[in-house]
């Protein structure tokens, strides 16, 4: 018998938020973003979800693209940090992949490039994130090469990414939309800058194309949590269940170390889901667990499989009964505001031996 660690997917949840992202930039397209396997939801699943309904995909690279194409996927898909090495562009014209380029040696491949198909690409400007992207007083003669480069497709895109618009009271992305628009003034071609916290929050952002990312799972992308956007739907669920219930003294020690005992006479759950699966081993002691569809919180350290709850006032649970780590009455937010991280993190981190399952519940 397998362990009791898996994720569900709602594949109705993304479609949900997908639908929240649209009401947001009502008239834009829509660049889904799905790498880093789906944010740890499982690639194939949310391309499943979502095909249809975007008009493109957003992976970082060609093995990511190639199985989506494998698996039948047709639709536009972007490879979001372009071609790492030449051969990586007779595999984009293959696969009928668009590249995002942003540094001056792919210029070149492509400007040298005899390619069977030529291809489409999108010119990353750096607007003030300083990661990856021309400088902008670059941009025209990037934009001027490219056009004449015979396997690139002549109707040539511009995209930024925001690095401050989590905050929707900072002003850097007020200031990165301006630099953007003065490196793209003047030439043709579809633009886009906003990412989840710019679809929500930041109008002048959205451009031709949106690229909402962390939205799409149903979490916050903005640094004040949900705050404005209580729409967005879960769509992982991650859950185990309980293994044993003990009884224990008051001042018994729960886990490595001994960091945490018992007040008093209480009852203790142990769940079968621990770091080995992706949960922060960090997580403190009073991070909110749902156990038997209540909420209660963690006591001691996490072990490689196993965490420990406190199950004072809920009266009877037993072994077999379910906990949701995140996705049910505990937000993934919620966790990860309390373990110092960011719900990205706790999706992708998600090891392959707990095992996605779609489910479509008919969100709204």
């Amino acid at each position: 018998m397998s362990r009791a660690a898996q994720a569900t997917v709602d594949l109705s949840a993304l479609q949900a938020n997908l639908r929240v992202a649209r009401q947001a930039a009502p008239g834009r397209r829509v660049m889904a973003v799905i790498k880093s396997d789906g944010y740890g939801h499982g690639l194939t699943h949310v391309a499943r979800a979502l095909s249809g309904h975007a008009e493109a995909l957003a992976v970082t690279d060609a093995t990511e693209a190639e199985a989506l194409r494998g698996a039948g996927f047709r639709e536009r898909i972007v490879l979001l940090q372009g071609p790492f090495r030449v051969e990586d562009l007779e595999r984009a014209a293959a696969a009928d992949l668009e590249l995002v380029i942003h540094t001056h040696w792919q210029v070149e491949a492509l400007a040298q490039a005899r390619l069977a198909s030529p291809v489409t690409v999108w010119v990353k400007v750096d607007s003030g994130m300083h990661r990856l992207g021309f400088p902008p007083e670059e941009v025209q003669a990037v934009w001027r090469r490219l056009t004449e480069a015979p396997g690139v497709r002549a109707d040539v895109g511009f995209l930024t990414h925001l690095a401050c618009a989590d905050d929707r009271g900072n002003l850097a992305t007020e200031r990165q939309l301006a630099t953007f628009e003065a490196a793209c003034d003047g030439l043709p071609g579809p633009r886009s800058a906003a990412n989840s916290a710019g679809v929500l929050g930041w109008p002048a952002s959205h451009y031709d194309w949106v690229r909402p990312g962390i939205m799409l799972y149903g979490a916050s992308p903005f640094v004040d949590g949900r705050a404005g956007h209580p729409a967005l739907q879960p769509a992982m669920a991650f859950r185990g269940q309980v293994v044993a219930v003990r009884h224990l003294q008051a001042g018994d020690a729960v886990g490595y170390g001994a960091t945490w005992r018992c007040p008093e006479s209480m009852p203790v759950g142990v769940i079968s889901v621990g770091y080995g699966d992706g949960y922060p081993r960090h997580a403190p002691s009073g991070t909110p667990v749902e156990v038997a569809g209540r909420r209660t919180q963690l006591v001691g350290r996490i072990s490689m499989d196993l965490l420990a709850v406190d199950l004072r006032g809920l009266e009877g649970v037993t072994e077999g009964d379910p906990a949701i780590l995140w996705g049910g009455v505990v937000r993934a937010e919620e966790v990860a505001d309390a373990c110092g991280t960011i719900a990205y993190e706790l999706f992708c981190r998600m090891p392959p031996r707990v095992r996605r399952e779609p489910v479509d519940t008919g969100a709204s």
